[in-house]
């Protein structure tokens, strides 16, 4: 039986498509925008259709498969504040480099913009207070994905208090998390022809300028895949660690490799806990550790995340303020707990994170077709991330057990 394409392939045949015909017909781009864009614009509306319900059940199930915290106690709680730490560094990085090079991204001209600039400037307490929801359906009808996540971690947390029923709420909230998974899943089926009839008008109305910015985006978000690593985990490693850098890296190096072909945090699993033991981990810290990891640890989608969301706003000539860009570094932290295990996770991510701050969700199509390429990167950055807070959570019970 003829083995059948794998989806990356088929989005990135369709963006080296669009690409072509959106050159062809750079003479008459009204076509493509009149009979092309709106398929588009129907695959769009799926995403944001299905990405508020599948945040919040994700995020929700998350939370309650937590409830295993509760018996490795201080391990629990090390794992998620390093984990949590971790990934607000790692979009932060993602922005203040994007940042400080966005000025070699192009402004693309678009007959269809769907950002509005806010009026009225707002303060970080604004923000504070606009996190936490008044109404339980404004969030979802607003597409407000911070008040959605808190939304689902106050009832998560609610469940796991309702020990009783435990087995009852779980298992519902495991099903509806799976239905909305299997939909996303359905609807990335159709990433291909919506990358195609996104991207194809983008070209038409500028022509071949928009391919260099893909090279240059994919730089930058390398830079910042290194610079996470380099600096972050050595100090890590170093400091809480107790552990050289340089045989961190060198031991986990078979990891490393397996993670960038494979793009897959859970297939590179077995290795990484192997790599992780013979640097001295201790077995019952990193059977807990990594797993949880891969299912919540994001740091490599956090940077991809930042890059890509001043990349799309740099496209599209908006400028990100302070509160737009902390909104974005607290939405990818926090989505990162309930996004990880979905298929496609990244461009999930990234349409999330551009609602939350209002840019257009159009400029996924601008970065889909080389997703594959940042994939291999972000998931090296993952999984070595894991294996970093194995390192330093062993370190840190060795030495609460010698007090």
């Amino acid at each position: 039986m003829k083995k059948k394409m794998a989806l990356s392939t088929q989005i990135f045949i369709a963006m080296v498509l669009a690409i072509i015909v959106g050159i062809l017909l750079t003479s008459n781009a009204a076509i493509a925008t009149k009979y092309v864009k709106p398929f588009g614009t129907i695959f769009l509306n799926l995403i944001k259709w299905i990405v508020c319900p599948l945040v919040f059940f994700s995020i929700m199930a998350g939370v309650v498969s937590l409830r295993d915290i509760r018996k490795v106690g201080t391990i629990g709680g090390q794992t998620v504040l390093y984990y949590l730490c971790t990934t607000a560094f790692a979009v932060t990085i993602g922005l203040l480099i994007a940042n400080l090079t966005k000025g070699i991204f192009p402004v693309l001209s678009t007959t269809d913009l769907s950002y509005t600039p806010s009026a009225t400037s707002v303060n970080f307490m604004d923000t504070l207070v606009g996190i936490f929801p008044s109404n339980f359906i404004a969030p979802f009808a607003n597409a407000n994905m911070l008040q959605i996540i808190v939304a689902s971690l106050f009832i998560g947390f609610a469940l796991i208090l309702i020990r009783e029923r435990m087995d009852i709420e779980f298992t519902a909230v495991t099903i509806c998390n799976d239905i909305c998974m299997k939909i996303m899943e359905m609807i990335l089926k159709l990433s291909p022809i919506g990358v195609f009839c996104l991207l194809c008008p983008v070209v038409a109305e500028n022509g071949p300028a928009v391919l260099g910015s893909l090279a240059k985006v994919l730089l930058i978000a390398y830079i910042c895949y290194f610079l996470h690593m380099a600096v972050v985990y050595s100090l890590s490693v170093k400091l809480l660690g107790h552990m050289n850098p340089v045989t961190f890296f060198k031991g986990m190096m078979p990891a490393i490799v397996l993670a960038f072909s494979s793009a897959s945090s859970v297939g590179t699993l077995p290795l990484n806990m192997k790599c992780v033991q013979k640097l001295g981990a201790d077995k019952e810290v990193t059977s807990f550790v990594l797993p949880l990891g891969a299912t919540i640890n994001m740091d490599g989608t956090a940077i991809y995340q930042g890059v890509c969301c001043i990349f799309i706003a740099s496209c599209f000539g908006i400028e990100l303020t302070l509160t737009q860009m902390l909104t974005i570094v607290l939405t990818a932290t926090l989505a990162s707990i309930g996004t990880a295990g979905v298929p496609g996770a990244g461009m999930v991510m990234l349409a999330m994170v551009l609602q939350s701050v209002g840019l257009p969700v159009e400029g996924i199509a601008l970065v889909a077709g080389v997703d594959r390429i940042f994939d291999m990167g972000r998931t090296v950055v993952n999984i070595t991330g894991d294996s970093s807070c194995a390192i330093v959570v062993s370190e840190l019970q060795r030495g609460r057990a010698a007090r």
